[in-house]
C-alpha cells in the first residue's frame, strides 16, 4: 500500500519523459511487422546481454520494446472486440482521414468515435495489434490541456519538437561501462545503448 502521507509531504516522483512501453507478444515477427510497417516505428540496437528473444523499436520520442513470450499457448485469450475503454496507446496525427484509409487498405478492423467537448471535436480510430492490444490514433491535441489541480505549464509538444529521430550510422564502440536501470525488465544495460536517441537524452516538455 502506498503511504500517501509520505507522497503528499515528499511530492510525485521527479519525472522527466516517457521511455518506452513494452508489450509481451505471441509472434515476435507479427507484432515487428505491425509496429514497423503499420504504426512506423523502426528498430534500433537491443542490449546483446539479454537472454530472451524481443526487439527494441523507436520513434515520435518514445520507444515500445517487444518481449517473445515463453509460452504463447499460455497467454490471456486475444481480444476480438474493440471496446475503446480498454487499455491502449494513443497517437496523433496529421490526418486522420489518411490513417483511416490506410487502415482500410490494410484490411485492419478498427472502430470510429467523436467526442465534443465545448465545441471542439476529437475524433478518434482504435484498433488492435496482433495480440489484441488496443491502439489508439486521435486529434486529442485539438484539446487544450487544462489542469485541474495547481501544476507546471502545461503545453502539448510542437509538430517540430515531435520530429523523427534519423537513424544514427553504426559504430564499433569499444566494450561499453555497464549501468542498470535503463532497460525493460531490470536488465543490465549498455550505456552507450541508452544514449542512442538524442530525443532520450533531454527533458521533454
Amino acid at each position: 500500500m502506498v503511504n500517501t502521507t509520505a507522497a503528499a509531504q515528499g511530492g510525485a516522483l521527479r519525472l522527466a519523459s516517457l521511455n518506452h512501453i513494452s508489450v509481451v507478444c505471441r509472434s515476435l515477427e507479427s507484432s515487428l511487422a505491425f509496429y514497423c510497417d503499420v504504426l512506423g516505428f523502426f528498430p534500433i540496437r537491443r542490449p546483446g546481454s539479454f537472454d530472451f528473444d524481443g526487439a527494441w523499436l523507436f520513434n515520435f520520442g518514445i520507444g515500445v520494446h517487444l518481449l517473445q513470450a515463453e509460452d504463447p499457448e499460455s497467454m490471456p485469450p486475444k481480444k476480438t472486440d474493440i471496446d475503446p475503454k480498454d487499455n491502449h496507446i494513443s497517437f496523433t496525427c496529421e490526418s486522420l482521414e489518411v490513417v483511416q484509409r490506410r487502415l482500410k487498405e490494410m484490411g485492419i478492423q478498427y472502430v470510429q468515435r467523436r467526442v465534443e467537448e465545448g465545441g471542439i471535436y476529437v475524433d478518434q480510430l482504435f484498433f488492435h495489434d496482433p495480440d489484441g492490444f488496443m491502439v489508439e490514433v486521435c486529434t486529442c491535441d485539438n484539446l487544450p490541456v487544462i489542469p485541474l489541480v495547481p501544476a507546471p505549464l502545461c503545453k502539448r509538444p510542437t509538430a517540430a519538437s515531435k520530429q523523427q529521430f534519423t537513424v544514427p550510422v553504426a559504430v564499433a564502440d569499444p566494450a561499453p561501462a555497464k549501468t542498470t536501470g535503463g532497460g525493460c525488465v531490470g536488465e543490465e544495460v549498455a550505456a552507450s545503448a541508452m544514449m542512442a536517441c538524442p530525443e532520450q537524452a533531454s527533458v521533454q516538455v
